[in-house]
């Protein structure tokens, strides 16, 4: 049982870093790519079909977990979780980028993973769809920061938005912008 495990949301302002482990199902998944590479429509399809089918494990690191551990150590945390939460003890895990965290089982990482590794290729597309999710759902609760397009990105329309409205509980209070917006009230 090879799992894949890859991360989304290292780079956002706002918002959990969200790791998936995927063991994929007998026979596979067609279309598996990385999720940076399909559309939105594609990522959704996709992540239904692995959800039902595969065997997931889903870990995040919270904001205050972010800030506190740095977004390196937040994202090795979080793929811990991922794969502890498949509910089985993978043989080999493929971790997409240059490092594994330092835990018990088996690894190897692989740069550029998510595009060459289909097991990589599904835990990408769950991580970013759950993030995905994440984020719409806390654009509804904190309006104004255009997450349910943006998801926490520092698009234009979020900085803006910390310039007018301020930060939120959601905002990564280590990230210089959102530092700067704290200063700033």
């Amino acid at each position: 049982m090879i799992a894949g495990v890859d991360e989304a949301g290292r780079g956002p302002l706002a918002g959990p870093v969200v790791a998936a482990a995927v063991i994929l199902c007998p026979g596979g998944i067609a279309g598996l790519n990385d999720s940076k590479k399909l559309s939105a429509a594609q990522r959704e399809r996709l992540f239904a079909t692995i959800v039902a089918r595969c065997t997931i494990g889903i870990g995040m690191a919270s904001v205050e977990e972010i800030d506190s551990l740095n977004i390196l150590w937040a994202t090795m945390l979080a793929m811990e979780r991922a794969v502890a939460e498949l509910g089985v003890a993978p043989d080999d895990v493929l971790v997409d980028g240059n490092r594994c965290p330092t835990w018990q089982w088996r690894s190897r990482a692989i740069i550029g993973g998510d595009a060459i590794e289909p097991c990589i290729s599904a835990a990408s597309i769950v991580a970013k769809v759950t993030r995905d999710h994440i984020m719409v759902a806390a654009d509804r609760d904190y309006p104004g920061y255009g997450w349910a397009s943006n998801k926490g990105y520092g698009a234009r329309v979020q900085l803006d938005a910390l310039a007018r409205l301020g930060p939120t509980p959601l905002h990564r209070r280590s990230f210089a912008p959102v530092a700067r917006a704290y200063l700033d009230r």
